[in-house]
């Protein structure tokens, strides 16, 4: 989800569901340690529950970035385990450290004596194309016993390391979801969250009656009404945020409005992620031709709001506005 999930997109989520827990962009180590700390790390206070996914494999570096996420009122740190990009595994970290679980261990190990917050792992079922579930099995005990980690977050498919592109590596390796019921299973006392492949809600309550959670990114971030109903459905809430779209951009487009943009920079950042939010409503292409027109990037995005409502109204509408 890099370059996807960031502050603002977070914040828009937010409004759509306050329970779920919300995770950043993969954050490596090394932009921690050489880089901008602010930029990487700050974040709304609206965004809680939120969680820190750090890119690293050195255990002094990743408890060090651990107490940084904890002074900035992060309430997790995941471990990235899964990302099998190459310049991810030029670094030696990301998908390739399942290769290695006493390493992983002990870089859990070293983030928890660092910090008070949950430590956590991400990773997936298998490297390349090996298919045996032992492999995934003793991974996640030895992370378990020797760093002490308690929560896995488990992406139903293996990681190709050579000749498929991240993309591919999220389509073409084979879903196992077996693997991840036989780990909670084998580990009952572990939490173990699923992620891949799921696009509904129907889909999120069968896995749940097999693991502890389900994690979901590229459906959410593409159809981020789809999360709406969450927090009655599965987390305990007695209504939802937000009852309407209209009442979720609305409140978006005020905190985008409110944002200290620096200049030369838009509110363009910001409202890309929104460009889902209408999906299947009678109008939905043309409301995102308004909201991603570069014309119109200097204007005030209420007035925005505006002409893209209208735009949802029919052709005419929308000619004008974009016009105007």
């Amino acid at each position: 989800m890099m370059d996807w999930t960031d502050r603002h997109c977070r914040v828009l989520h937010r409004l759509v569901t306050r329970r779920t827990r919300l995770y950043t962009e993969m954050v490596t180590t090394g932009a921690l340690l050489h880089g901008d700390v602010a930029r990487h790390l700050d974040f709304s206070a609206e965004e809680h529950p939120l969680a820190l996914q750090l890119g690293g494999s050195d255990r002094a570096e990743l408890a060090h970035c651990a107490r940084l996420a904890e002074r900035w009122g992060y309430d997790e740190i995941n471990l990235n385990c899964g990302c099998p990009s190459e310049r991810v595994q030029r670094g030696s970290f990301g998908a390739c450290l399942m290769a290695e679980p006493a390493l992983v261990a002990d870089c859990v190990a070293a983030m928890r004596d660092a910090v008070a917050v949950p430590v956590t792992v991400k990773h997936r079922i298998g490297m390349d194309r090996g298919e045996s579930y032992g492999f995934v099995r003793d991974f996640v005990g030895t992370v378990a016993q020797r760093g002490g980690c308690e929560v896995f977050v488990v992406h139903a498919r293996n990681a190709w390391l050579k000749g498929l592109s991240p993309k591919q590596n999220r389509e073409v390796p084979p879903l196992r979801y077996d693997f991840v019921y036989r780990l909670k299973a084998d580990f009952p006392q572990l939490t173990i969250v699923l992620n891949g492949g799921v696009t509904s809600d129907e889909q999120i309550a069968a896995h749940l009656a097999h693991v502890d959670g389900v994690m979901l990114g590229r459906h959410a971030y593409h159809e981020p009404w789809a999360m709406a109903a969450w927090d009655q459905r599965f987390l305990g809430a007695d209504e939802p945020v937000a009852h309407t779209s209209d009442e979720v951009e609305a409140h978006f487009v005020d905190y985008v409005a409110r944002q200290p943009w620096p200049a030369g920079a838009s509110w363009l950042a910001a409202t890309r992620h929104m460009m889902g939010l209408r999906n299947g409503q009678p109008g939905a292409r043309r409301w995102r031709q308004v909201w991603s027109d570069a014309r119109l990037r200097h204007e005030n995005p209420v007035r925005v709001m505006a002409l893209a409502r209208a735009a949802l109204q029919g052709p005419a509408l929308q000619n004008e506005a974009v016009a105007a």
